[in-house]
């Protein structure tokens, strides 16, 4: 009795099995579950003009860049004399200014280059 017992616990765990994967559906993306007819449709990644927007706001990004770390340039040189012409310890709220404008351009920067990946 207990060989049949096990053949119709054998048997349920496979008729299972079989309803549960016949169940299961491979969910494909539209692209390829179009099938073969799809096969002359042209694939666009965007039109002209979201190109050309693109484009613009790219060369604007690299003039911020640029106007940016041109403005960089010259707070580090006034800061660098201003720390040079002041007495040792003592240091004015100008400079301290000047340094967080240096920091806040360069925070600005980076996140802009990163923006042009």
């Amino acid at each position: 009795m207990s060989r049949v017992s096990s053949l119709i616990v054998v048997l349920f765990a496979v008729m299972g099995a079989a309803s549960f994967t016949s169940a299961q559906q491979i969910h494909l993306p539209p692209s390829i579950a179009q099938g073969p007819g799809m096969e002359d449709v042209p694939v666009t990644t965007g039109s002209d003009a979201q190109k050309q927007q693109a484009m613009a706001a790219n060369e604007m990004r690299q003039q911020e860049i640029r106007r940016d770390t041109e403005k960089m340039a010259e707070l580090t040189q006034e800061l660098k004399n201003s720390l040079l012409k002041s007495d040792q310890g003592v240091i004015s709220v100008d400079t301290i200014k000047k340094a967080e404008q240096i920091e806040k351009l360069a925070h600005s920067v980076k996140s802009k280059l990163k923006q042009s990946y």
